[in-house]
């Protein structure tokens, strides 16, 4: 779920939202029981009006009917002196009613007695002009509520809050290496002290498992790097040795080739899990650096009718840790030289690009988003192991981007795209 607005914004809403709805809902009450209010008045008004005019009529018949601005009467049959009933309100029967009459509207009573109807129009034109005006007020009640609301609830929201800005402060202070003391305690048993009681609690198992990282890095920097270089040493004194066969020899090569490339793993993966490396970045000539890979990985050749071109159009200089960018362009030479039997592998550096071309085994389609997933393994090995999950690694830490674009059986193309 993802929340566009901020918890203040939320809270003030939906207390406006509500102080809106409540006054609107009064307000809607108040319309209809005024209306209500007011035709209960005007038929009580009618009601004592007709009765009082029946009583003068009975005592004097020729008594005329109201006709004043409000009220209005007619009698059927009328009288010589009797106002001319209208053909409208001849065709109503008796009871109340709602007619216009001259583009006026009346709220019409209508009684019989004696043989005799009575007719009796209350004018609601003053009784209209009320309603508009009491809608109008309404109206203006309703928005005054909602901003009085709304302000207030961002005044509340900014209170309400404030436990929980309190709890972000105190958790964004807090570093790896900065103990939080306790600092759930200082809220109440709440939502919010629940809250500040879980962060606590993974911030403790964040502490220890930096420690134990710490640790095991540690450990690995100095347990496998001394054996490492013992065997190194040791190989080098073999091969000093020119009593060795060619035999031996290759296998002694091999051997330093392995401690060599588990000595500098080691290294680029300490690297990785540390989180900053801006001390051990330096300018790197990455010709000279491409140059010596392709030296050193000349044996992976050996007995392959594999021709290598090397096109260095640029020499860039890229700032990253010497060792991680060995890494990074040792293994795409590496998965070059390995996976290609015949023809040619292309190597072409420019100012902004390292693009190494083969025509080798190449990758299936369905593997190509595959590849640089930590120990995938693919039909034809390509990808086993952390090495090309190592070189996004890397690229996505310089901000680089590394493709690859490949056809079965035809050969593979890697493009190293970084930034000066």
């Amino acid at each position: 779920m993802r929340f566009s607005r901020s918890l203040r914004s939320r809270v003030a809403t939906a207390f406006a939202a509500v102080g809106g709805g409540v006054s609107l809902v009064i307000a809607v009450g108040l319309y209809f029981g005024a209306q209500d209010a007011g035709e209960r008045l005007i038929d009580e008004t009618l009601n004592a009006e007709m009765q009082d005019y029946h009583a003068r009529r009975s005592r004097n018949p020729h008594s005329l009917p109201p006709a004043t601005i409000t009220l209005l009467g007619y009698v059927a049959p009328g009288g010589a002196n009797d106002p001319v009933l209208p053909k409208t309100l001849a065709l109503q029967p008796p009871g109340f009613h709602h007619v216009h009459l001259g583009g006026i509207t009346y709220r019409l009573a209508i009684a019989d007695q004696g043989g005799t109807r009575y007719y009796l129009l209350y004018n609601e034109v003053l009784f209209q002009d009320r309603q508009v005006r009491l809608t109008l007020f309404l109206a203006v009640f309703v928005a005054l509520m909602v901003l009085i609301s709304g302000g207030l609830a961002f005044w509340l929201a900014e209170r309400v809050i404030e436990p929980v800005k309190e709890l972000a402060r105190r958790v964004r202070g807090i570093g790896p290496d900065t103990p939080h003391a306790g600092f759930s305690a200082d809220f109440p048993p709440d939502e919010v002290g629940e809250l500040a009681r879980a962060f606590e609690q993974k911030l403790d198992r964040l502490a220890a498992f930096i420690e134990r990282e710490r640790a095991f890095t540690a450990d690995v920097s100095h347990e496998l790097r001394t054996p490492l270089a013992v065997i190194r040493g040791a190989a080098e004194v073999l091969l000093a040795d020119e009593s060795r066969t060619e035999k031996e020899r290759r296998r002694l090569e091999r051997i330093e080739r392995a401690a060599t490339y588990m000595s500098d793993l080691s290294t680029a993966l300490l690297a990785m899990a540390r989180e900053r490396d801006e001390a051990r970045r330096e300018q790197v000539d990455l010709a000279s650096l491409l140059q010596e890979i392709l030296d050193k990985h000349q044996h992976l050749l050996r007995g392959k009718a594999v021709e290598v071109v090397l096109e260095i159009q640029a020499g860039p200089a890229l700032n990253a840790d010497p060792n991680l960018l060995s890494i990074l362009v040792a293994n795409l030479v590496r998965n070059s030289f390995t996976y290609t039997e015949r023809g040619t592998v292309h190597v072409l550096l420019d100012a902004t690009h390292l693009s190494v071309s083969d025509t080798g085994l190449g990758i299936p389609r369905e593997a190509l988003n595959r590849v640089f997933q930590r120990l995938y393994k693919g039909k034809n090995s390509l990808g086993a192991g952390i090495g090309l999950s190592l070189v996004r690694r890397i690229c996505d830490r310089y901000g680089w981007k590394i493709e690859l674009h490949s056809e079965e059986g035809k050969g593979t193309r890697a493009v190293l795209t970084f930034s000066n």
